[in-house]
């Protein structure tokens, strides 16, 4: 399954925004966030917090059938949820996902899975 990884850079003044918007995501708006990601072919995804000498920053792994496009479609989807969402990143890690990106995307370097194991 094509995967994308991304970070950013939390903004120290907004970490307690960012981290009760993600709880509220996996916890009681679970559902709504499990619809958005299902529209938009997201299998998984799945964010971490690496605490940094800059400050902490957000890691986010998606999987989905075409990562890309997932993306754009969180960019332009005009479902309450979605513009939510995009608000949410806006304010917090002052992402605004209408605006190209600066640069390309991030380059795998390393594509390595383990092999199927055949029963003994």
């Amino acid at each position: 399954m094509p995967m994308m990884v991304l970070t950013r850079l939390i903004p120290p003044e907004k970490y307690e925004d960012w981290r009760a918007g993600l709880e509220a995501f996996g916890g009681p708006r679970r559902a709504e966030y499990t619809a958005a990601r299902t529209r938009q072919g997201i299998t998984r995804q799945d964010v971490f917090v690496e605490h940094t000498s800059d400050g902490p920053m957000e890691i986010m792994v998606m999987e989905a059938d075409d990562p890309a496009r997932a993306l754009e479609m969180i960019a332009t989807s005009e479902e309450p949820f979605d513009v939510e969402f995009r608000g949410f990143l806006l304010h917090t890690l002052g992402l605004d996902l209408a605006q190209p990106p600066a640069g390309p995307p991030p380059e795998q370097v390393l594509d390595w899975t383990a092999p199927a194991h055949s029963p003994a």
